[in-house]
């Protein structure tokens, strides 16, 4: 009985898309077979979270400079646009359509599939000293429940607010990470946590993580009180300290450029989409 439920929830998808464009602007409307797709993805995946996206997700909504936010999107992720304070104001609305909806689930998905590709080809040395690299924040667990209340990260960062609810602990985890972290628990490399979460902030990160399932990992590491320099520098400097402890550092995954790039990288590096903030 739950499988016929499926066509359901695609026609009334289908419905409520022709409703939608004969309202609204039409050149925001998705295409039919797109809305049908991204309607059979909800129904049978589990969703990252409560929060629901507007129908007409759209390819360009807005622009930025004269760019489409979709193009600026891509510029973000592939590393071309760097040292961004905030979303563009145009492209608000492009950005949470974005990570609402089905695409930031599809691209996370992509990225996943090759880094347990990647893990199914290697050959363990079974020594216990094979490690994999995690970020937490946008890579392990998801703070969209927070940014979808803030614009999206189209308003000025706001620590206070931010960091309140951090110590709330409800996060939830981002199911394709999770994919991978559970399947590395069963081959034997051990997890790290490497984030840029304070010191002080470590029991209620623990605790977020066990709400959410995630145990087995072998450290949590956390910035220093006092520590002045950028990203980069702490978290391949943390790397460091592993390799030079005898770990071997097979895969490392992030949401920011900045949890990837410095020696040593690990053997291979693997980049989540997240184009709502920019971590230098």
């Amino acid at each position: 009985m739950a499988m016929a439920k499926v066509p359901i929830l695609v026609a009334v998808a289908l419905m409520a898309a022709v409703a939608s464009c004969s309202a609204r602007e039409p050149n925001i409307c998705m295409p039919l077979a797109e809305v049908a797709a991204t309607a059979a993805d909800d129904a049978v995946a589990p969703l990252i979270h409560a929060l629901r996206p507007l129908l007409g997700s759209g390819g360009q909504l807005g622009s930025h400079g004269g760019v489409p936010c979709d193009s600026w999107r891509l510029g973000v992720e592939a590393y071309n646009v760097r040292d961004w304070k905030m979303v563009p104001a145009n492209c608000e609305g492009y950005v949470g359509h974005y990570m609402l909806g089905s695409h930031y689930r599809r691209d996370s998905k992509v990225v996943i599939d090759q880094a347990i590709a990647y893990l199914d080809s290697l050959r363990l040395a079974g020594n216990g000293k094979e490690v994999w690299v995690f970020d937490i924040d946008e890579t392990m667990l998801s703070n969209l429940p927070y940014y979808a209340t803030h614009g999206f990260g189209a308003r000025p960062y706001n620590a206070t607010s931010y960091n309140a609810y951090v110590l709330e602990g409800s996060a939830p985890a981002l199911p394709e990470t999770k994919r991978l972290y559970n399947k590395l628990l069963t081959v034997g490399i051990k997890p790290v946590f490497l984030t840029g979460r304070t010191e002080d902030q470590r029991a209620i990160t623990v605790a977020n993580l066990r709400r959410q399932g995630i145990s087995g990992w072998m450290y949590l590491l956390l910035k220093q009180p006092g520590f002045k320099g950028s990203a980069v520098i702490y978290k391949s400097g943390e790397r460091q300290k592993l390799q030079d402890a005898g770990y071997v550092i097979v895969g490392n995954i992030g949401d920011q450029w900045s949890d990837i790039l410095g020696a040593p990288e690990g053997a291979r590096t693997f980049k989540l989409p997240d184009p709502m903030y920019y971590i230098g």
